[in-house]
């Protein structure tokens, strides 16, 4: 994996917030100064920060934990998806669904409901309904799938969330916060890091810093997920020699047994 380096950064704009007037006091320690009227970020801490979320990120998924990536602004969108699909994790990137994290009966539902109209385009069963009804049900699919594509296989509460832009994604972070859920995310300077476990302080605007970034924190969960699978087959192999070892134990008694009989016979 190639590290990102400052020099990344820069190149990508991270370093440019924006307008002075429009900063959050709480962005302050993150803030080398200001140029022409714009917030700078001091890419130092910026870089200290997301070694942080990279390593809580690799470690997280080395232990078996789920990411979940949500971005839906525009210049995030694809970026998002693109990445969260990279290394297999599950995403939201056109809009958050309310209660996503704290009401997942409801959200398990209108999962259920898409795959059914899925099955339904499949399996020839529009064939039989008015064409009318038909095309408002394929809307409703094709709405569906915009919104729950990047979750429709999660089964459970992932183990972190990355999210770009908070201030956009508040529910997000909002429901994330009264899980428990550990949130990183990329944190211009006209937002509030308060609730954010792991900030990464830098531009959430344009494209290719939010894609310096993201591709980073994938990059990480990668080498995380190449480290879980290496310790999975390790994992399974301990009850094998625990097993093995009770047999031989058991084997070693059944002897010990058969040699006092053996010795009680003789005398």
């Amino acid at each position: 994996m190639q590290k990102t380096t400052i020099t990344d950064l820069l190149e990508a704009g991270v370093h440019f917030g924006h307008q002075t007037k429009r900063w959050n006091p709480k962005m302050k320690p993150y803030i080398y100064g200001t140029r022409n009227g714009i917030t700078i970020f001091d890419l130092t801490v910026t870089m200290r920060h997301l070694a942080g979320a990279c390593e809580f990120l690799r470690d997280t998924v080395a232990a078996g934990g789920s990411v979940l990536f949500v971005g839906a602004k525009r210049q995030a969108q694809e970026v998002v998806r693109e990445a969260a699909e990279g290394c297999g994790m599950f995403f939201m990137c056109d809009r958050w669904l309310g209660g996503t994290l704290t009401n997942q009966r409801v959200v398990l539902s209108r999962i259920s409901y898409l795959k059914k109209l899925q099955e339904m385009e499949t399996d020839g069963s529009f064939a039989a309904l008015p064409k009318k009804e038909v095309a408002g049900l394929r809307r409703e699919r094709e709405k569906l799938e915009q919104t729950l594509r990047g979750i429709a296989d999660m089964k459970g509460l992932p183990a972190a969330m990355i999210v770009v832009d908070v201030g956009r994604e508040a529910i997000a972070v909002r429901e994330a916060a009264k899980l428990g859920i550990p949130v990183v995310a990329l944190v211009d300077s006209n937002c509030d890091p308060t609730d954010i476990d792991f900030p990464v302080p830098g531009n959430d605007d344009a494209l290719r810093a939010i894609k310096v970034v993201i591709d980073t924190l994938a990059d990480a969960i990668r080498e995380g997920g190449s480290l879980h699978a290496k310790s999975a087959p390790q994992a399974a192999a301990v009850p094998a020699a625990a097993s093995a070892g009770r047999e031989d134990d058991a084997e070693a008694e059944d002897s010990a047994e058969a040699a006092d009989e053996a010795v009680e016979a003789k005398a």
